[in-house]
């Protein structure tokens, strides 16, 4: 198996960025700005606008925003990873507030919030290779614990579309530690940075 090369998303690989997300599943229509809106500024934007969002965002961070993976030259995967108070959608979600210990505003809480891959790539060890990326970018960073809201396939298959927060088992395999169970299919995880 080829090794799974990554960088960081910034302006100049926008391109490679769309490819990734137009490549199976949400990742077109939602560029990834679902982390990062609230419910009502979800609903009011279109995908052209969540574009834009992603592209400034891209063009105003000193910091990624999130890790591109590359086989061959290729790209094939992105995940996103910051620090959780940025991701305003997740500090409001009931899977955040009831399932983590750590408090919302905490800067040094980072979170790994979405995964997408190519769906040609997928089963390479793309999300793999990106959340080893993730773990570094985020202890680079600052980060003194590593968040993630996966589902626990497990409990209940299920589609790849889905699965866009990562398997339970891929964190676990990380070295990540169940610290909540605020569903019966979704957990929250932490890895001490």
């Amino acid at each position: 198996m080829a090794t799974v090369e990554i960088r960081p998303a910034t302006a100049e690989r926008w391109d490679d960025l769309q490819r990734v997300l137009a490549g199976g599943g949400d990742g077109r229509s939602c560029q990834c700005a679902w982390p990062v809106l609230t419910n009502r500024e979800w609903s009011a934007t279109s995908v052209d606008e969540r574009s834009d969002l992603l592209r400034a965002e891209l063009a105003a961070r000193d910091s990624a925003p999130g890790l591109l993976g590359y086989l061959d030259g290729e790209p094939v995967g992105w995940v996103r990873v910051g620090p959780r108070p940025a991701l305003r959608r997740l500090i409001s979600s009931r899977v955040v507030t009831s399932g983590s210990q750590e408090p919302l505003d905490d800067a040094s809480i980072w979170a790994v919030s979405c995964f997408s891959v190519r769906r040609e790539f997928r089963r390479h060890g793309v999300v793999g290779a990106l959340l080893s990326a993730a773990i570094e970018h985020a202890r680079a960073g600052g980060g003194r614990i590593l968040e993630a809201y996966p589902f626990d396939v497990a409990a209940k298959p299920r589609t790849s579309n889905e699965l866009f927060v990562g398997a339970l088992s891929t964190f676990e395999g990380a070295g990540f530690a169940v610290t909540g169970r605020p569903t019966e299919t979704r957990a929250v995880v932490a890895l001490d940075l």
